[in-house]
């Protein structure tokens, strides 16, 4: 079973990434945003005056179509006693389609996350950035690994390693002179490095105290100097209590960051791109295997493998955007399944009599293949194509795959 929260997290993204497509031929499509503690009542007669505004608009066409948006939205208003919970969002006007022709689009989302300002907007997109927000990683870590040498700075935000800051050091190596001179290098080394590891914790603080989100931080290097560090001052002390544990890496560059990520594995393994990270791991280990392993990937075979309730684990990847449509012919009965990207799913003509094609029936393939799975008992794990990992089993399997409870001939 898919998880109804990554589900839900799928299927927000997918709204408005239908919204954000929509583009009107001038300011007239409507973004209202409602929060749960404004009264409907307000909202109607903030919307007629806005009514009453419009008329002056000078476009004839412009002021008919912004009218009829803010006429739709009081109508749909009438279903409405109070906002829900975490209030609603409005989407109404009439977006360009081909030639000079315009089609009216109406959408009402329920957000995950509370809104907190009333806001109205008219313009030639959707206003989908407070959306969007609600969209952005809650589960962040910094991520800092250093040496004498060098230090680098980032975050791991969800799935994805973001690096923010790589510093040089000028520390000078240690040398072979004795006596006085070379005490008195080696306090000018020590020096050198007291400086170097403070300006790395000042870049440190500003980058993760602004991070308001931070669950913790992962500290990585060869040798001591990553304790040296951390057991002094250098970071501040609201961050020193957040470090979750520092980790031995043989790099302390930007392959450094993604080094201390494996290494905190364990440490980690409740988040999610360390759940992606086994999941695909387990996954690419059945493919190696001689007799192939418990894996299935490509469309039919995994579609096959699901509907004899053979697959444990279905593997989709979140960035898959295909359809499933249903085409026919009225004129000589011709009926066709398949599978198309997203902007190929137009009407064609027809392999018999060449009649144009009929679509029947257009869903999106994830949302499909979570039905089946359903079905059957199967797990649906969503994969996000932000990681590495992530990325590679979008490209080299196509984005979908499966874990078998046992071993499937293939025909």
């Amino acid at each position: 079973m898919v998880e109804k929260e990554a589900l839900a997290r799928y299927e927000f993204r997918r709204k408005l990434e239908e919204l954000s497509s929509h583009s009107g031929r001038a300011t007239e499509l409507i973004s209202l945003y409602i929060p749960p503690t404004r009264q409907i009542h307000e909202v109607v007669s903030y919307l007629r005056n806005e009514y009453s505004q419009s008329s002056n608009i000078k476009s004839k066409s412009t002021r008919k179509n912004v009218m009829a948006a803010i006429e739709s939205i009081m109508n749909r208003l009438k279903a409405f006693k109070r906002p829900p919970e975490n209030g609603m969002v409005f989407f109404v006007g009439h977006t360009a389609i081909a030639g000079d022709q315009t089609d009216m689009v109406s959408h009402i989302i329920e957000p995950p996350d509370k809104i907190n300002t009333f806001l109205y907007r008219c313009d030639s997109s959707f206003y989908l950035e407070p959306l969007e927000d609600m969209l952005a990683e809650r589960d962040v870590y910094g991520l800092l690994v250093i040496d004498r040498s060098e230090a680098t700075i980032g975050f791991l935000r969800g799935k994805r390693i973001i690096t923010v800051k790589n510093v040089q050091s000028l520390v000078p190596s240690k040398h072979g002179r004795g006596g006085q001179s070379q005490r008195r290098f080696e306090r000018l080394i020590e020096i050198a490095a007291h400086e170097f590891f403070k300006k790395v914790g000042d870049l440190a603080n500003d980058s993760f105290l602004e991070e308001k989100d931070l669950k913790g931080i992962l500290v990585g290097g060869p040798g001591s100097t990553k304790v040296f560090f951390m057991e002094r001052d250098y970071l501040h002390h609201e961050l020193k209590k957040k470090v979750v544990d520092s980790f031995d890496t043989g790099y302390t560059d930007e392959y450094g960051l993604k080094e201390l990520t494996e290494k905190a594995r364990e440490r980690l393994s409740g988040i999610e791109l360390m759940k992606e990270k086994n999941l695909l791991k387990r996954f690419i280990d059945e493919i190696r295997k001689p007799d192939g392993g418990l894996a299935v990937y490509g469309e039919e075979e995994v579609l096959n493998a699901l509907k004899l309730g053979a697959i444990d684990t279905l593997l989709v990847s979140e960035a898959m955007r295909k359809r499933r449509i249903k085409v026919s012919c009225q004129r000589c009965g011709y009926l066709e399944e398949k599978t198309t990207s997203e902007e190929h799913v137009t009407s064609e003509d027809c392999p018999n009599c060449q009649s144009s094609l009929n679509v029947m029936e257009n869903s999106d393939i994830i949302e499909e293949l979570i039905k089946v799975a359903e079905t059957y008992g199967t797990n649906v794990e969503l994969i996000s194509s932000d990681s590495e990992e992530g990325e590679m089993f979008l490209r080299a399997f196509g984005g979908l795959g499966g874990v078998t409870r046992y071993r499937v001939e293939m025909t």
